[in-house]
This record gives structure tokens, sequence and C-alpha cells, in this order.
């Protein structure tokens, strides 16, 4: 889901909570507000709060793992790219074809974007990511070593091509996971039932209806964060392709 959207959509959530509350603390008995009441109510409310404030802040450590992650994968896949044009430029001219298979791999995921959802699209006639990573493995497979050098480059520079096979499919099965929908419904409830408390409580004057804007803005924009950074390939919040250009900038250097 679009973290935009979500964001958008966890905001109305609060404010229509907080709008029920106002609606409520006008038709509830007097009694049912005194002081005593609203003691009780307040004690209730910030045991929601800490819970709350307790699962927001696990999600944003998660998500942002899940973003230090990805950002750590890419450098490595930028290094290991860097690694696996080097081995073919010791292995000589007969590897020559698949360094350029592997500089035009590079461009394409570039100009499309390093995201899960254009890896394995076919774009303007060229193959899906995950053949063009095979078709440099097997231009590796089709060299004929001359000496028992260029037999360890060649399984060297295959080893390096499956660690690059394996970080694609790796990228692609960890796109799936996302945020934990179980635990995020809870949390939402749990920030409704707390801005409905506010309303339930809080005078209707400016100042009042300002500052719980302005809180529901800002567990909105944490909403926001935690869905973006969960997805660190695609949105707003997204890891940098600076190491892949810096790889680029190197590959077919003799």
């Amino acid at each position: 889901m679009n973290a935009l959207l979500l964001a958008a959509g966890v905001f109305i959530v609060l404010g229509f909570a907080t709008a029920m509350g106002m609606l409520l603390r006008d038709r509830l008995p007097s009694h049912h507000l005194n002081s005593e009441s609203k003691e009780v109510i307040r004690l209730a409310t910030a045991i929601v709060g800490t819970l709350s404030a307790l699962a927001l802040g696990l999600l944003i450590a998660s998500a942002k793992s899940d973003y230090d992650e990805a950002q750590t994968e890419l450098g490595a896949t930028a290094a290991r790219i860097v690694l696996l044009d080097r081995l073919m430029a010791q292995y000589g001219p007969d590897a020559d074809d698949a360094r350029q298979l592997l500089r035009a791999l590079i461009e394409s995921r570039l100009d499309n974007g390093w995201a899960v959802e254009t890896s394995d699209d076919q774009f303007a006639g060229r193959a899906p990511a995950y053949k063009e990573i095979e078709a440099v493995q097997g231009k590796l497979r089709a060299l004929d070593p001359h000496d028992d050098v260029h037999r360890l480059i060649q399984a060297r520079a295959l080893e390096v091509s499956g660690h690059l096979a394996e970080g694609h499919w790796l990228q692609i099965e960890s796109a799936d996971e996302g945020l934990p929908w179980g635990f995020f419904i809870v949390l939402i409830y749990w920030l409704a039932l707390l801005f409905g408390t506010f309303g339930l409580q809080a005078p209707a004057n400016p100042t009042v209806l300002t500052i719980i804007i302005v809180c529901a803005l800002s567990v909105a924009g944490a909403v926001f964060a935690i869905s973006d950074m969960a997805n660190p390939y695609a949105g707003l919040i997204r890891i940098s392709d600076k190491p892949l250009q810096g790889a680029l900038g190197r590959l077919g250097t003799s």
C-alpha cells in the first residue's frame, strides 16, 4: 500500500475518533465526566498511550533495521559487481563478452530503478534481471581455462556471480514481508481509542483542536516513515543508488 495513502488514512481515522469523542461528550450525563471519572479515564489512557508508544517504537526500529540492511546489501552488491568485473579483466579477452553483459545489466537496473517492482519485468525488449544475471553466468561457464590460474579465476568469478544472483532473489523474497499488518491494526485501534478520549475530555476551542490536529499529523508522519522505510527500494525514503553508479563507473576499466 502507498505510504502516503496509508498515512492519510490513519490521520482520517484519528480525526474521526476525536470527533466521535466530542459528540459523545455532549450526550453523556454530566456526572459521567466529573473529576473522578476524568481521573480514571486519564489513568486508562496512560496505559493505552504507553502501549501505543512502545508499538510505534518497535515498528520504527523494525523499519529502520530493514532499511539499513537493504542499504548494506546494496553496497555489498556494488562491491561484488566491481570484484566480478576485475576477475573477468584478469581472465583476459575471452571474458570480454561477459563483462559487456554485466555492464549492460547494471545500466538497465539504474535506468529502470533498483526496485523490486521492475527488477523482473521485461522492459524495452530487455530480459528480466535474473535472466541477465544467468546470461553472465552462462558466459563464465562457457570459458575454456588455459591453465590453473584461469581455472581459479573462473571458479571465483562464478562464486561471486552466484552471490549476485542470490542477492537478487533475496531482494525479491523479502519485498513481500512489508508491515506486520495484524500488529499495525491493533496499534491503529489503540491510537483511535486514545484520540477518542482526547475528544471526550478536551474543550472544543481552536487551541485544543490545533494541538490535536498537530498530534494526529505527527502520528500519521510516523506511520508514513514506517511504511516507506519498510520498502527501501521504492517510495520517498529510498536507499541511494550511488554505490551502483560508482560501481558502473569502474566497470570495463583495464
